[in-house]
């Protein structure tokens, strides 16, 4: 086992204890399809229940993008199959928040984990 495998493992197993970061849902817009008929565009979405970890965006990582008052959420890479994109939501207490930034963290071409800017 690789030292990546060894800390994504690492990271599986923290998000599993009991009390450690929020259940939330992350919502994936999949594809979009056109009907002719009607000229509506209807967006696919596949819905994973997983933890995350929040805390409140800090006044350094303020951008155009990146407000005061967002919040950024730490997830587990091994969670998702694919990387969240901007395109995505993150639905936390029945509120649903955009994300606005990824920030991904890879140790030997392994993801481990990704932070998430939210707003909303």
């Amino acid at each position: 086992m690789s030292f990546a495998n060894a800390l994504q493992k690492a990271v599986q197993k923290v998000n599993a204890i009991p009390g450690i970061g929020t259940s939330i849902t992350y919502r994936r817009k999949v594809a979009q399809t056109y009907n002719a008929d009607k000229g509506t565009v209807r967006n696919t979405k596949t819905d994973t229940s997983l933890k995350g970890v929040f805390e409140k965006v800090n006044i350094r990582e303020v951008t155009g993008l990146v407000q005061e008052g967002d919040r950024k959420c730490t997830i587990s890479a091994a969670d998702l199959s694919s990387t969240p994109t901007t395109a995505d939501v993150v639905i936390e207490g029945g509120r649903e928040y955009q994300i606005t930034r990824v920030e991904t963290t890879e140790q030997a071409g392994v993801k481990l984990s990704h932070v998430l800017y939210l707003h909303g």
